[in-house]
């Protein structure tokens, strides 16, 4: 297989390069990404240390958009029902937080498939947050909370679960960092194409 590099990129195009090159009809080498301390995003497929992390699997998205495991793809939805969140926006968060890999733990210390932060996690009483169950329970009450929050504005609800509802208040809306620009980006871009996916269509 020939192999791929990506030149380093502003976090500012994450959102538009994922939305342009990461199609549902995509099907090449894995993609890693590294955010370094300028918030420059470092995109590959021979990555060079381990502060990279997937970005995309080999396999196409389309094929990827769900968890191999049916029993997972069925604690998503009951919980999602339970709480009254669509379970294709659940999905989307998964999918860019954890990619649905339950041991996954981020530089900043967040765990599980939805990457709860210990102090987060603390505060919903997930007591293990690498328990599918207690992870998902506790992401989807505290992404339920944030919506209501912001009267459904979920942009904004994404801004707070990836930088904290201090940074959103302090910025009167989503906060001017690269990260979580791209964050809300991504999220809503995997979230339309869950719905597309749920709809029957391409």
């Amino acid at each position: 297989m020939m192999k791929k590099s990506f030149v380093q990129i502003p976090a500012f195009f994450l959102g538009l390069f994922c939305v342009l090159f990461l199609c549902p009809s995509y099907a090449g080498a894995d993609v890693y990404q590294y955010v370094d301390d300028q918030r420059v995003i470092h995109l590959t497929n021979v990555p060079s240390g381990s502060n990279y992390r997937v970005l995309i699997r080999e396999r196409s998205l389309r094929s990827s958009l769900l968890p191999d495991s049916g029993p997972l793809q069925e604690l998503v939805n009951r919980t999602a029902g339970k709480y009254g969140i669509d379970s294709d926006l659940v999905y989307a968060v998964i999918k860019t937080e954890s990619n649905f890999n339950a041991k996954a733990v981020s530089r900043k210390g967040a765990k599980g498939l939805m990457q709860l932060m210990p102090g987060t996690a603390a505060s919903l009483g997930v007591m293990d947050c690498f328990h599918p169950g207690d992870n998902i329970d506790g992401g989807i009450r505290y992404l339920s909370y944030l919506i209501n929050l912001y009267a459904g504005d979920l942009s904004l609800a994404l801004a707070a679960y990836n930088a904290g509802e201090g940074a959103v208040a302090k910025y009167g809306g989503i906060p001017p960092y690269a990260e979580t620009k791209s964050y809300v980006r991504l999220v809503l871009a995997n979230y339309e194409r869950y719905r597309r996916k749920t709809a029957g269509r391409p």
